[in-house]
């Protein structure tokens, strides 16, 4: 059984999922686990929160890319924060501080910068710019927020794009399954759209 805080699924009706069945339909695939790698190893973060931890895979990859970053993740079920913490345990991972609790629960009491935020859980619109708003004043020069299904719903396309025309994002990337952000003071103005 696991516990929903965000908008529930496209694919499944009821609270009953299989962990086979989450890491197929749910959880981030080899594609975009071996990106976000690529990204986390690129700009080496010393700070990272991932917002939607699910089986932690996305974690790993975090975990792995810089074994000396300092990762808080976020899952709201706890039997699924529960497999999550085997994983780490499996590959010896020991730089990641899971929080089990919903997302406003873990705003209300820590209070870092982070250098790199992976937002994949609740996916409306006004969380996620509710979450934009935290975390850009939580942002420093260099952070990056990575959002996760950009395109999951009409809502989520207007999140995303009214997140790209805030005046403190200088950057943004729309790889039409993640939205990049970035807030460099020193850059203009940009947006860019790549298909993968």
């Amino acid at each position: 059984m696991i516990t929903d805080f965000g908008s529930g699924s496209r694919v499944f009706k009821s609270d009953e999922r299989s962990i086979s069945a989450i890491g197929k339909h749910a959880g981030i695939t080899p594609r975009r686990q071996r990106l976000l790698f690529r990204l986390a190893h690129y700009f080496q973060p010393n700070s990272v929160l991932e917002l939607g931890t699910s089986l932690g895979r996305a974690t790993a990859a975090l975990s792995l890319a810089n074994p000396s970053a300092i990762i808080d993740t976020v899952e709201g079920c706890p039997n699924t924060s529960e497999v999550a913490k085997g994983l780490f345990k499996k590959f010896g991972l020991k730089n990641i501080q899971l929080y089990n609790s919903s997302f406003e629960q873990f705003f209300s009491v820590e209070n870092k910068t982070y250098d790199l935020v992976f937002i994949d859980g609740n996916h409306n619109k006004l969380n996620t710019l509710a979450y934009f708003e935290i975390l850009q004043k939580r942002a420093n020069n260099n952070t990056l927020l990575i959002f996760d299904d950009i395109y999951w719903s009409s809502e989520m396309t207007e999140a995303w794009q009214e997140i790209c025309t805030r005046p403190e994002v200088t950057v943004s990337i729309d790889l039409f399954y993640w939205g990049l952000v970035f807030f460099r003071k020193e850059q203009r103005k940009e947006h860019f759209s790549i298909r993968m």
